[in-house]
């Protein structure tokens, strides 16, 4: 019997006393090994303590040098259509209409159409530009003419296939929301450039984003490493103008008392978060000046405004956000996420895509062109794609209301980059005859998110974090760099 049991059972025995002598030898090694867990209480803390490895709040510095100071991320979310884009495929032509062959899918799983559906051929024309030769549709004017400034990857993979999960995928890689962005990544290993803005800044210009605030999120990083949303009207930051009556100077003082205290709470009690408050409360404090003289178009010239597309710079758009993203890499900002949601076209590909492009595309090639002229193309990597591509097969479907769309397609897209250190006027990697499948120079999400690293100096392997007992990094225990389109 043990001596809870044994202390009781005598306990309540009538007529029976428990003495000191049969309470220590029935529970002394109990009470022995209590005092020794107390007496070597500071020794055993100290020993788990230096067991586990310590994670650095501040950067960790690059592993070599890399060309990239800067990441501008145009994310076109809801997935636009390689197909009617930038991957012509006269095959599908010829079967247009007829069931895609079952040995082409092979029972893969597919959001919203059988694997069996039409094949529906591009409603667009397509033509060679530049001494590259890439190919890209009668869609994207502008972005044809800087088509040798480009690196165009065809074979982009990705293991979602729907929105929410692979936005995330792209963005943290990892499925479910928890893990950290590669914005957060990107600060956490290499600091910022800019003590006045934040290192990294995040806009949205559609309908809304369906993987959410997870795509920009620190996760298990410091939160200090968050993705810092800039509204695209009015104040850039909600709640960073003072009340009235508070001036500089009052707010001064009052953020340095709020400082003290925090600070005396860290000493006390460790918490790196106390710290990312610390953080927050002094950018928000010159953010009050930095962000209204950053998102003041005024004073750029008339020839810039009209060669991204905007008539009114007050005016919320995606050129303005292209516009607005160049001026942050002027200013030191480290990662700046655009996202353009509405490229969902499981219904009339041919309207949304005209609509689509019409809205992105004069800007976007804007913004390789602006850079390019400044000198800051080469230390900027600008990145432009979505989250997966759309299916060589038709999407229609009465019920819901929809005619000529394509469905959501993991196994092949396209996504172009520019400056950076990738080399220009190059079209790497091939999809079958149908575009269904990657033929040659696969490339992997964790492959591309490899590569954005190196670019900047990073070597995915080593950029870590110690987290729920094991290290976890951006790329897990996958990706490599993509060599062949390093300039």
């Amino acid at each position: 019997m043990n001596c809870h049991n044994s202390f009781f059972a005598r306990q309540h025995t009538p007529g029976n006393d428990v003495s000191r002598r049969w309470f220590l030898r029935e529970c002394g090694l109990g009470v022995g090994k209590m005092g020794l867990a107390s007496l070597m209480g500071d020794a055993l803390i100290r020993n788990a303590a230096a067991a586990v490895p310590t994670n650095s709040i501040g950067p960790i510095g690059a592993n070599y040098a890399g060309k990239a100071k800067s990441v501008i991320h145009l994310f076109m979310a809801g997935a636009p259509s390689q197909l009617d884009l930038f991957d012509p495929k006269p095959e599908l032509a010829k079967l247009d209409g007829k069931p895609l062959p079952p040995s082409v899918t092979n029972g893969q799983r597919l959001a919203f159409i059988k694997p069996d559906a039409a094949v529906m051929s591009s409603r667009f024309k397509f033509a060679q530009h530049g001494q590259s030769g890439a190919w890209v549709s009668d869609l994207l004017p502008y972005t044809a003419k800087i088509a040798d400034d480009l690196c165009f990857v065809k074979s982009v993979k990705t293991d979602q296939f729907n929105h929410a999960p692979a936005q995330i995928f792209f963005n943290t890689g990892f499925l479910q929301p928890g893990r950290p962005c590669i914005g957060s990544w990107v600060t956490y290993g290499l600091g910022s450039l800019n003590n006045n803005l934040p290192s990294f800044v995040v806009l949205s210009t559609g309908a809304g984003v369906s993987g959410g605030a997870a795509n920009w999120s620190s996760g298990f990083l410091p939160t200090v490493h968050s993705g810092v949303r800039f509204r695209n009207s009015g104040d850039p930051i909600l709640n960073t103008a003072s009340p009235r009556g508070v001036d500089d100077r009052l707010q001064r003082r009052t953020i340095d008392a709020v400082s003290q205290l925090n600070k005396m709470q860290l000493a006390s009690v460790g918490d790196p978060e106390i710290s990312t408050r610390i953080a927050a409360h002094e950018m928000a404090f010159r953010l009050q000046h930095s962000a209204p003289e950053l998102t003041d178009l005024s004073g750029e010239t008339e020839a810039t405004l009209k060669m991204y597309g905007i008539e009114d710079i007050r005016k919320p758009s995606y050129a303005r956000a292209c516009l607005l993203a160049r001026r942050m890499v002027e200013r030191g900002v480290r990662f700046i996420n655009i996202y353009h949601e509405g490229w969902d076209a499981h219904s009339d590909l041919s309207g949304n895509h005209k609509e689509m492009c019409k809205a992105t595309d004069q800007a976007s090639a804007a913004l390789v062109t602006d850079l390019k002229q400044r000198g800051l193309l080469d230390e900027t990597l600008v990145v432009w794609g979505g989250e997966f591509g759309r299916t060589p097969m038709v999407e229609t479907n009465p019920t819901l209301g929809r005619a000529l769309g394509r469905d959501h397609h993991p196994s092949a897209f396209t996504v172009w980059m520019a400056g950076g250190g990738i080399k220009g006027g190059v079209s790497y990697g091939e999809t079958d005859d149908l575009g269904y499948h990657v033929v040659d120079k696969a490339v992997h999400v964790h492959d591309l998110q490899a590569t954005i690293l190196h670019c900047l100096g990073i070597d995915h392997e080593r950029l870590t974090y110690f987290f729920a007992g094991r290290h976890f990094r951006l790329t897990d225990v996958h990706g490599h760099v993509v060599k062949d389109i390093m300039a």
